[in-house]
């Protein structure tokens, strides 16, 4: 679940944060670490791209696996383009690059739905050897129909994903990819896109390596549900992820009656407003085939207006 706080770790590294200019510090071997760049660190009003640059000559680049992008100049109002571009033209010094994280901002910098985004997809032009990319923030984020060979793993954490990147990941060729991860969000965010938009994910035709699918954090969660229940993708899972959002017993009683769970490793969902006898025979139908379980409620929560209408939230909003 989003923490509000820093990455700790990205492509299996530790996250280190390059000092902020003026600051002295022992440096880690390029390759041990997932360089954490972000702009006015400690207090210094150096912009993101003068502090890219400066790592780019105190460390030997060629050796660098993973790259976390921190906050940018003005990420309330601006997109990381700059950033993107400057990646982008170093790509000859990044040989070894195989993992960015592009918006690791905790909501004291900056509320995940107000991260200005852009059209990603540069990275992964840029960076055909890419594995893995990760974005936090929908403002304005951007997703075209790609294809990328190598990219295994692709994260979206949003409070509000919106529809035309939901289509834009679904229509993408993405033949290496293991893991997606969707934090669908909020219309109170931005977030507009219907179950039906899932289909060609679901189908898993583009997708013949995808093994752990998490599509969460939805006010249309049940919907989510219920298309899952007879997706053709769900057969070659070991991981399915719906949590996070407004899960109830809509949603468990389309998956309890959908294709069979059994061969799962793992479902999680967490975050939910099931009733008791619904978890229970989510229980009884999962755990004797050895399925892990998240179940936990968390801090789900609901309330009800004067004519008897209940909202529900979804974990990650604002």
């Amino acid at each position: 679940m989003f923490s509000g706080s820093h990455l700790k770790e990205l492509y299996g590294l530790p996250a280190f944060t390059f000092p902020g200019r003026g600051e002295s510090a022992k440096l880690p071997e390029p390759d041990a670490v997932a360089w954490r760049i972000a702009a006015g660190v400690y207090g210094d009003e150096e912009g993101w791209v003068e502090t890219f640059d400066r790592f780019c000559s105190a460390v030997d680049t060629t050796r660098v696996r993973a790259l976390i992008v921190g906050i940018w100049e003005d990420a309330y109002d601006s997109g990381p383009s700059d950033v993107i571009e400057a990646l982008v033209a170093a790509r000859d010094r990044l040989p070894a690059l195989r993992a960015v994280f592009l918006g690791d901002i905790e909501s004291e910098e900056c509320e995940i739905s107000w991260i200005t985004q852009t059209d990603v997809t540069p990275l992964l032009a840029g960076f055909p050897a890419l594995e893995e990319l990760g974005v936090r923030g929908g403002q304005e984020l951007e997703f075209p129909a790609v294809r990328h060979d190598a990219l295994r793993k692709l994260v979206m954490e949003t409070g509000g994903l919106p529809v035309g990147v939901v289509r834009g990941v679904a229509a993408s060729e993405l033949p290496a990819l293991e893991h997606l991860d969707l934090w669908l969000g909020t219309s109170w965010y931005g977030a507009d896109s219907e179950a039906a938009d899932l289909a060609p994910i679901l189908s898993g035709a583009r997708l013949p390596r995808l093994r752990h699918l998490a599509l969460r954090n939805s006010e249309i969660q049940d919907e989510v549900a219920a298309a899952v229940a007879s997706a053709p993708v769900v057969a070659r899972l070991e991981v399915l992820d719906l949590s996070m959002g407004t899960f109830g017993d809509e949603g468990a009683t389309a998956l309890l009656g959908g294709q069979p769970l059994t061969h799962l490793k793992k479902l999680d969902l967490h975050h939910n407003y099931l009733s008791e006898p619904l978890r229970q025979r989510i229980r009884e139908t999962l755990e004797p085939a050895g399925v892990e379980l998240d179940l936990d409620k968390d801090d789900a929560d609901w309330d009800k207006d004067d004519d008897g209408t209940v909202h529900r939230y979804v974990s990650v909003g604002e």
